[in-house]
């Protein structure tokens, strides 16, 4: 054996436990504070209510938060049914009167048990978690049914649109009530309009992680690249998508600023 590999050996270990020793032996106070302290918040009676510091932004009784995204001075026209709001096409998007920087946010919604259509032209709808102004756009959590229909994946249930695919494929079948839950850090900007800070999400549909603290590379547009442009705190929007299948429904929506 050769010693002073062996006495090296011994030093380390003595070294080590030496160590251990003395930190066992520190006061555990120097590393434990007492403020500040968090907030209180009652949590909801089930994991979808809403809890205690939430903004309900709809509760099946009103779309009083909610205004026409073509003309946010205008009422939104969709249709209350059974404690839910329906998608009305021909009244276009619906956008929150609130505006938003970072959040975190619960949504469900139902694709019809009797849809029709195949690929993006089946119960397609859209979560802009940061609508852009004047129609420009924003950052979209896409709504599609995916239990059985094949489409492009990063434009599948789960996916930010045309950026990152979802995880994992979590849809239940038409008929089902589903469920987002989502962290969402908007985009930070220079005073001249250069990106200081990309945005990021974490979403979870239907208890399955699908997005994780995915950093975007800008909007997501239906065509071209993603790009950024300087904005402050969005509306979060909601789209009634031009396809001809039955349209979806949202329900139990509420935001908690971060």
């Amino acid at each position: 054996m050769n010693h002073r590999i062996f006495l090296s050996g011994v030093l380390i270990t003595v070294i080590s436990v030496n160590c251990f020793a003395q930190q066992k032996g520190g006061d555990p106070k120097e590393t434990e504070y007492y403020t500040p302290v968090p907030k209180i918040v009652t949590p909801g009676a089930s994991s979808s209510d809403a809890p205690s510091d939430a903004i309900v932004l709809f509760n099946g009784k009103n779309m009083d938060e909610w205004v026409s995204e073509k003309d946010p001075k205008a009422a939104a026209k969709w249709i209350l049914t059974d404690n839910a709001m329906m998608v009305n096409k021909s009244a276009g998007d619906i956008q929150t009167k609130r505006t938003f920087t970072d959040f975190q946010l619960h949504i469900e919604y139902q694709i019809p048990a009797n849809i029709t259509g195949t690929g993006q032209a089946r119960g397609n709808s859209g979560i802009f978690l940061a609508a852009l102004p004047f129609g420009a756009g924003g950052y979209e959590l896409q709504v599609l049914d995916n239990y059985n229909n094949t489409t492009y994946v990063n434009g599948q249930a789960g996916s930010m649109y045309k950026q990152s695919p979802p995880l994992a494929n979590a849809c239940r079948k038409p008929g089902d009530w589903q469920s987002y839950d989502v962290v969402w850090t908007a985009p930070r900007f220079n005073e001249d309009g250069t990106l200081r800070s990309p945005a990021r999400v974490t979403a979870i549909h239907n208890g399955v992680l699908v997005q994780n603290n995915f950093e975007l590379k800008g909007d997501t547009p239906y065509i071209g690249q993603p790009s950024y442009q300087k904005h402050g705190p969005c509306p979060i929007k909601l789209q009634a998508h031009g396809d001809k299948s039955e349209p979806i429904s949202y329900r139990n929506i509420w935001v908690r600023e971060l």
